[in-house]
């Protein structure tokens, strides 16, 4: 990979004077590419019998969620990566930053944008489609919908789910979308971060499922609502 993607593939926001010289316009480009490589990769190989639209774009979420992303950033050595091009005045911090999940889903869009732009769609497809096979199976053997199984769990107890945009950041191209789960009396439950506000959503309803499970044991059958009121 050329010196300039390289650079700019780990190159924080907050390391530099210009935004354009960090990874996010990388990440927005690769982003489009992991999905693309994802569905193409998917889409021949599942009978369309039986998985639609909506069963694929579900596997195709969990395959290249944040979670799916940081893992795939951890094996590939992002983190040592990006702490080795962290600037010297941003050294303290920088270890909090670059272990951060978003930060790490981040970065590994922008490897697969860099190496679109260096390898071509074809080449980066192949490549992404072999990094993601352990998320790609993963979630075709053991799909998950997060806010289904939240929803479940809450209505068993007459409790809706709802959930609520409350921070926006980046331009129209780059939106960051932060979404807040809450119970039907209002508690907070989860908060998730996501390129639109499905994917949030998504981490929220994850979140807030990983919260009860923390808890699940002493207070099985409670709803994580219950379970934080006996805190």
């Amino acid at each position: 990979m050329p010196e300039d993607l390289h650079r700019q593939v780990f190159t924080h926001a907050s390391w530099t004077q210009r935004r354009s010289d960090s990874y996010t316009r990388l990440a927005f480009l690769g982003d489009s590419v992991l999905a693309l490589a994802v569905t193409a990769h998917l889409y021949p190989r599942l009978e369309a019998e039986h998985f639609g639209a909506g069963r694929l774009t579900k596997i195709r979420a969990q395959a290249v969620s944040g979670p799916s992303c940081r893992a795939v950033a951890e094996e590939l050595g992002v983190v040592e990566l990006l702490l080795a091009a962290a600037p010297p005045e941003a050294a303290p911090s920088a270890a909090a930053v670059v272990e951060t999940e978003r930060v790490l889903a981040s970065v590994i869009e922008a490897v697969i944008g860099a190496c679109y732009l260096q390898f071509g769609y074809d080449r980066t497809a192949a490549a992404v489609v072999e990094a993601f096979a352990t998320q790609i199976d993963e979630a075709l053997e053991n799909p998950v919908d997060f806010k289904s199984t939240l929803q479940e769990q809450l209505a068993r107890h007459g409790e809706v789910v709802q959930y609520e945009v409350i921070e926006q950041h980046g331009p129209p191209h780059d939106r960051m979308f932060v979404v807040e789960a809450r119970s039907s009396d209002g508690e907070a439950l989860g908060r998730g971060t996501g390129r639109s506000k499905k994917h949030a959503e998504q981490g929220a309803a994850r979140l807030a499922l990983e919260a009860a499970g923390q808890e699940a044991e002493p207070n099985a059958g409670q709803t994580p609502s219950k379970r934080r009121a006996r805190q």
